[in-house]
C-alpha cells in the first residue's frame, strides 16, 4: 500500500513540473506588471492604450515626435529593485524604444537610468553597438543580433540583482555584465520602470515581472 501511494505521488509530482515546463513559468512566481485591462500602477501622459487581446500599445499624437518628452513614458507606480521583468513587443520598420530600469528621477531617466535599447536591428550585421537592439545605451553592446523582422513579436528579458544585468532577447543571452566593474555606482538598479514613447507606434504584451 506504502509503495502505491509512494508511486501515485510521484506521478503527481512529474505532471506537476511538466506542466511547469510546457508553461514556461510558474503563477506562483511571475506577477503581472500589466494587468491587459487599463493602465493601474502605471503613469503617463502619453496616448498610452489597452486593445483587444490585452495589447498595450502608444499612439502619439500629433506634433509628439522624438524622445525628450519623458513624461509621455509609461511609468511603473512603483519602484523596484533584484527583480527579472519579461515582455513581448512589436515594432514597425525603423521603430524605436526602450525598456527604463533604476530610475529614480523620472525627469532625467535617460542620463541617470539605464536604458535597454529596443530598435528595428533585423538583418544588421556585426559589429553591434550599444545603440542595436538589447544594447544598453551608452554601456554595453549586445554580443549577437537576435532581433526579428519589424512586425513580428519578440521576447525580452532583463535580470537585475544587486550589480549584475542579464538580458535574453528571443531566448539567447546578450547581456550579462557587473556594472560595477564596468560604470561603478553611478547608476542604481534600483527605481521605477519605464516604457519608452519615441515617437513612434509601438506593441507590448505579457509584462511580467518577478523577486529575485
Amino acid at each position: 500500500m506504502l509503495n502505491r501511494q509512494i508511486f501515485y505521488l510521484g506521478l503527481l509530482l512529474t505532471i506537476i513540473l511538466c506542466t511547469a515546463k510546457l508553461n514556461g513559468k510558474t503563477t506562483s512566481t511571475w506577477q503581472r506588471l500589466f494587468n491587459g485591462k487599463d493602465l493601474s500602477g502605471w503613469s503617463t501622459s502619453g496616448n498610452w492604450q489597452v486593445g483587444k487581446d490585452q495589447i498595450l500599445s502608444i499612439k502619439p499624437r500629433p506634433g509628439e515626435h522624438g524622445w525628450q518628452r519623458y513624461a509621455d513614458y509609461l511609468w511603473t507606480d512603483k519602484q523596484y529593485a533584484n527583480f527579472s521583468l519579461q515582455l513581448d513587443y512589436k515594432i514597425p520598420p525603423k521603430g524605436n524604444s526602450g525598456i527604463f530600469i533604476g530610475v529614480k528621477n523620472k525627469q532625467n531617466p535617460v542620463y541617470e537610468g539605464i536604458e535597454i535599447q529596443i530598435l528595428d536591428s533585423y538583418g544588421k550585421k556585426e559589429p553591434l553597438t550599444a545603440h542595436d537592439c538589447g544594447g544598453i545605451i551608452g554601456i554595453e553592446a549586445p554580443t549577437k543580433n537576435m532581433s526579428r523582422p519589424a512586425g513580428k513579436w519578440n521576447q525580452l528579458e532583463i535580470a537585475c540583482q544587486k550589480d549584475r544585468l542579464v538580458v535574453a532577447l528571443n531566448g539567447e543571452k546578450i547581456i550579462d555584465l557587473e556594472l560595477s566593474e564596468k560604470i561603478g555606482r553611478l547608476r542604481p538598479l534600483a527605481g521605477y520602470l519605464g516604457l519608452q514613447d519615441h515617437g513612434v507606434p509601438l506593441e507590448f504584451r505579457n509584462i511580467e515581472i518577478k523577486s529575485l
